[in-house]
């Protein structure tokens, strides 16, 4: 009998011993870092006077992207990066763990909310466009650069449109892109954090000749799509408007109206 209280006793014990552990793992617990970071100034190449605006604050800049973290919606509003002809390597990565971004103050969603959802962890940086380093690679596997896709849009026309995307970086040189999903009230949830499901993602390429900057965007409903690229192509404005977002806004008023209103598609060889 004595016995039996006794392991009765020791079992109550463990038992307290995992839930303190498992909470102060949850609360606690710091992730492993892919990259270095110093929020005070921005180590990657993307020039500041053309981040967008953060209606949050929660600017992260990672050495080879920046990003805006939504808290209520659990990822980015936005990510910004630089895209040239040299970052399109062939290399083999080895496809590395999803992880949360220890940068992010409230820490990023855990990757396994999208567990059983049916929604694909897309990325908003690809990592096809981040080959040319170790680094670099593994840093699109924060999950502060995944937002919840429709598998067969992830698949189909969104990559379609990163795949375009490399084409011009390859014909033109040098883009910026800009993209995110349309986050915004009412929107499907999934996972133990409430991460939100965008009805529709916005990515925005630009590009400098001179002085002069050309830009081509685009919104696109997050279902699967059968129609071409080119019907999907709308304004910066309309994306402004959708999003909340002021994009290009340290630039000149008269510099911003002259290509963010337009949805001329010339200059842009599909």
């Amino acid at each position: 009998m004595a016995y039996r209280k006794r392991t009765g006793t020791l079992y109550s014990i463990l038992i307290v011993i995992c839930v303190v552990g498992f909470w102060l793992f949850e609360n606690f617990y710091t992730p492993a870092s892919y990259s270095k970071n110093n929020n005070s100034s921005t180590y990657n190449d993307f020039p500041k006077e053309l981040l967008p605006l953060s209606s949050t604050g929660e600017i992260i800049n990672h050495e080879h992207f920046t990003l805006s973290y939504n808290e209520p919606y659990e990822q980015a509003e936005w990510v910004a990066y630089t895209l040239d002809k040299s970052h399109l390597t062939y290399d083999d990565r080895k496809r590395p763990f999803f992880i949360e971004d220890p940068y992010v103050s409230t820490k990023s969603a855990d990757y396994k909310n999208y567990k059983g959802s049916g929604y694909d962890r897309g990325h908003l940086v690809p990592a096809g466009d981040r080959r040319f380093s170790l680094q670099a690679y593994n840093e699109t596997f924060y999950t502060s650069n995944i937002s919840p896709q429709n598998r067969e849009f992830n698949a189909g026309i969104w990559n379609d449109l990163e795949q375009q995307t490399r084409r011009w970086a390859k014909k033109y040189g040098r883009l910026y892109v800009f993209t995110g999903g349309v986050l915004e009230s009412g929107l499907k949830e999934i996972g133990q954090e409430d991460v939100d499901v965008p009805n529709v993602f916005y990515k925005i390429i630009a590009r400098k000749k001179g002085d002069k900057i050309y830009t081509l965007s685009f919104l696109i409903p997050n279902r699967p799509q059968f129609t071409s690229l080119q019907n999907f192509v709308v304004s910066i404005d309309e994306i402004e408007k959708k999003t909340g977002i002021d994009f290009f806004v340290e630039l000149p008023i008269n510099q911003q109206e002259a290509f963010e209103g337009s949805k001329n598609t010339t200059g842009w060889k599909f």
